[in-house]
């Protein structure tokens, strides 16, 4: 059998989008589903939003591409705004959250390496975990089935249990460089880690000197009716990655850091060819005007509300089939008890986009302007899913 002219290194469902509309993708032949999924937290303003609309091809009509041998307006303008909104000092681009995640393990150890402490390597996570399908992303996320088969695995990363408080205390010494962690884990099931749980986390560190990475590359960008989730929780990290919705589904992503965590990576210790380029920084420029407005917020807060209402409801309705909801904001995940492959499918017959995650568990990730008729009638096509999957 002949290798197909794209690598079949996934599982695609037989579906052909050709159009979007807000909540809505086309299909080729013609069939309209409502996407509950946004390309896994990507397009966190909608389909074909006009505003990023604009952005793009305005820009486009400018400038495409110079590389980072030279200033980029919209690159710098896009820095400022996040470090305004945020605990960063300054900002390093990328195109995607694989690449955050190795600009991040680098800049921690870097840092440990410029204090004279050259010995304190390790990167602290949690099992479940995902930071992205790199060399350092996989070890990392350490389970088997990210890296079996790809050689020697880099060393320096600890995992310990998800909420295991004693084992997280023994793991973190005096060779830790820093802890990597979600504050909603997405891969791994939609699980939040509570504000207690962070709180502490940002003192274990405190109190260690180890760094504290966040990874918001899912969470971020007001998917939990903050602008990133830590700050439910009041603390600061040293370190965070961040990437999907920032680009509204154009590729970008971004690491930002304290100045302390980043004062080792000078001239000639990183860089990128594409990474905040004119296009994608022309449209993370347009997302973070919309999605950084308290009002836009509050309303990502109301919607969220009214969804995780309705799936309670819907729980109660069919307890066969949905065992529980849980996440944060326009996060959330459903606990399933038939296997979650049947019921993304059978949301599927329903033309409707769910994504599935680890612990059975499907995800609910609408864009943040999905109408309250459409997150009406997602609840109603998961209740056809249901009622499906009995018959």
């Amino acid at each position: 059998m002949m290798i197909p002219s794209v690598l079949p290194t996934y599982s695609r469902a037989p579906l052909n989008f050709v159009k979007g509309e807000g909540s809505w993708l086309i299909e080729a032949d013609g069939r309209r589903f409502l996407d509950m999924g946004s390309g896994i937290a990507v397009t966190l303003l909608g389909h074909a939003n006009p505003i990023l609309v604009k952005a793009l091809t305005g820009q486009a009509e400018a400038l495409w591409h110079v590389s980072n041998l030279y200033e980029i307006p919209g690159q710098k303008e896009l820095a400022d705004r996040l470090v305004d909104a945020t605990f960063a000092d300054t900002v390093f681009f990328t195109n995607s959250g694989t690449e955050a995640a190795e600009l991040a393990i680098k800049m921690a150890r870097k840092y440990w390496h410029d204090k004279g402490q050259p010995e304190r390597i390790d990167i602290v996570t949690f099992e479940g975990c995902f930071h992205g399908r790199s060399t350092a992303a996989i070890a990392a996320s350490g389970a088997e089935k990210m890296v079996k088969g790809f050689g020697p695995v880099l060393p320096g990363f600890t995992h310990v249990p998800f909420g295991d408080h004693d084992a997280l205390r023994a793991a973190v010494t005096d060779q830790t460089a820093a802890v990597l962690v979600e504050p909603v884990m997405g891969e791994g099931g939609i699980l939040p880690l509570p504000d207690q749980c962070l709180k502490g986390l940002r003192d274990l560190c405190d109190e260690t000197g180890a760094l504290l990475i966040l990874d918001e590359v899912q969470c971020g960008m007001g998917r939990t009716g903050k602008l990133f989730a830590h700050e439910w929780a009041g603390i600061s990290p040293d370190i965070m990655m961040v990437a999907k919705g920032i680009g509204g589904g154009f590729p970008l992503g971004a690491v930002l850091a304290t100045e302390e965590a980043a004062a080792g990576m000078v001239v000639g210790t990183h860089g990128s060819t594409y990474g905040g380029n004119p296009l994608a920084t022309a449209v993370g420029n347009a997302v973070m005007k919309v999605v950084a407005d308290e009002d836009f917020l509050g309303e990502v807060n109301r919607k969220a509300g009214a969804l995780r209402q309705k799936l309670e409801g819907l729980l109660a309705e069919h307890p066969d089939t949905f065992e529980s909801v849980r996440g944060a904001g326009l996060m959330l995940g459903i606990r399933c008890k038939p296997p979650v492959a049947e019921v993304v499918q059978a949301a599927y017959d329903q033309n409707l986009i769910v994504v599935p995650a680890a612990d059975n568990v499907i995800r609910l990730l609408p864009a943040l302007t999905i109408t309250d008729e459409d997150i009406a009638e997602a609840v109603r096509r998961l209740d056809q899913t249901a009622r499906a999957l009995k018959s």
